[in-house]
């Protein structure tokens, strides 16, 4: 019997505690104005039957009515869904890093669970060394990390979690902060692809570590030989110390951020590496004041922190990321290469890249596109919430 022949389930009879959406939709994250009537009894964090507005079974997920996803879908069909799936949920995330990505063979650092991506709406974590970093936007998920925590660790051979929820999420969801969830940690040490990082969770951005730019850093690596390498917008400098490693003659890496600058330093040190000349400045003034002087490199880096937040303000998000990417496009010698990367998921694969072309053409150059890539394989994106595909990078020559 398929879906459209199957009757209505009565109120009374329906699997308690129930929510019912009005709209038809296989996205994991339902607003609230998608919910039409809920049962009396259902509570924040319960998992709850999901019925449509035709009164049939849709799936299950977890409830919490003042929140404004109030309702996070994690299965869809008639099968009922309880605590020890969620386990099954992070059996088949870490299985696929582990087994079939294997990426303990080239990093001791990667995201283990992404949110929507993994079906696990609601949850980061990154593994980076021995160290579990978790962002959760869910109270539902939150509530359950006593017991998940420890099967974590025990899986991930992980021996301590810091876990971090954004007060306005806290405030949203009704989050009440448990300090003993995290352990006394603050740094994390580790590896990847050969190059060692520090991981500070107090002054460092999102988990600790951009994981999603792994593959991204060391294909950069991959074509500094023998270049002169500018890194702008550095951050830890990822991307720097993959160009020394690949055989960069000179590196400059800019970045604004003071502490990260300093962080950047520290991971230079890990390595024995002091060939990177590490800038503090701001990323527009430093390319105006390059560009005054004639200055131009062989390969140039631009990644940018986030900068379209909504649709409501994309157009001034896009301007900076013109300006950006017009005044890198003019300190690459002709013939150079040039990676240039958006992390804003409002912004999707194609207007960046009209975008990179547009600001190319205002400087009066012309890319040669060879390749275009995102974030590394273990931030899948499930068919049912393309905006999880963030991160865009474009390889280009520039002429």
């Amino acid at each position: 019997m398929n879906r459209r022949d199957r009757e209505s389930v009565p109120l009374a009879k329906r699997r308690s505690p129930w929510v019912e959406i009005k709209t038809f939709t296989f996205h994991p994250t339902i607003y609230k104005s998608m919910l039409g009537k809920t049962s009396p009894s259902a509570v924040a964090g319960d998992i709850v039957t999901v019925y449509d507005r035709k009164g049939q079974v849709f799936g299950s997920g977890l409830y919490n009515g003042r929140a404004r996803v109030p309702l996070r879908m994690y299965q869809h069909g008639e099968e009922s869904f309880g605590e020890a799936d969620f386990l099954t949920l992070l059996d088949r995330a870490i299985s696929l890093r582990r087994d079939a990505l294997k990426l303990d063979s080239v990093s001791e650092a990667y995201r283990v669970a992404h949110s929507d991506g993994d079906g696990l709406s609601g949850l980061v974590v990154d593994r980076l060394g021995t160290v579990l970093s978790i962002q959760v936007h869910s109270y539902g998920i939150y509530q359950r990390l006593p017991e998940w925590l420890p099967y974590l660790k025990e899986k991930l051979g992980a021996e301590q979690a810091i876990v971090e929820v954004d007060p306005k999420i806290a405030d949203l969801e009704g989050i009440e902060i448990d300090a003993q969830l995290s352990d006394d940690v603050r740094f994390a040490k580790f590896e990847e692809h050969g190059i060692r990082y520090e991981a500070d969770f107090r002054d460092g951005h999102k988990t600790g570590f951009f994981c999603d730019q792994r593959d991204n850093r060391k294909r950069f690596g991959d074509l500094a030989d023998g270049k002169d390498v500018l890194d702008v917008c550095c951050y830890t400098g990822g991307f720097a110390l993959n160009a020394v490693r690949g055989g960069a003659t000179n590196v400059t890496a800019v970045d604004l951020d003071e502490k990260a600058i300093a962080q950047a330093k520290r991971n230079a040190n890990l390595n024995g590496q002091a060939r990177v000349n590490w800038t503090h400045c701001d990323a527009f003034s430093f390319m105006r004041q390059m560009q005054r002087n004639g200055r131009q490199w062989d390969l140039v880096n631009l990644d940018p922190p986030k900068l379209v937040f909504s649709k409501e303000q994309q157009a001034e998000g896009m301007k900076k990321y013109e300006d950006l990417n017009q005044l890198a496009c003019t300190l690459v010698k002709p013939g150079g290469l040039m990676a240039t990367y958006s992390c804003s998921g409002q912004l999707s694969a194609e207007e960046f890249e009209a975008m990179a072309i547009r600001s190319a053409h205002r400087a009066g150059r012309r890319l040669q596109i060879i390749e275009r890539t995102g974030a590394g394989a273990d931030h899948p994106v499930m068919s049912n919430c393309p905006e999880s595909r963030y991160l865009k990078a474009l390889w280009s020559v520039v002429w």
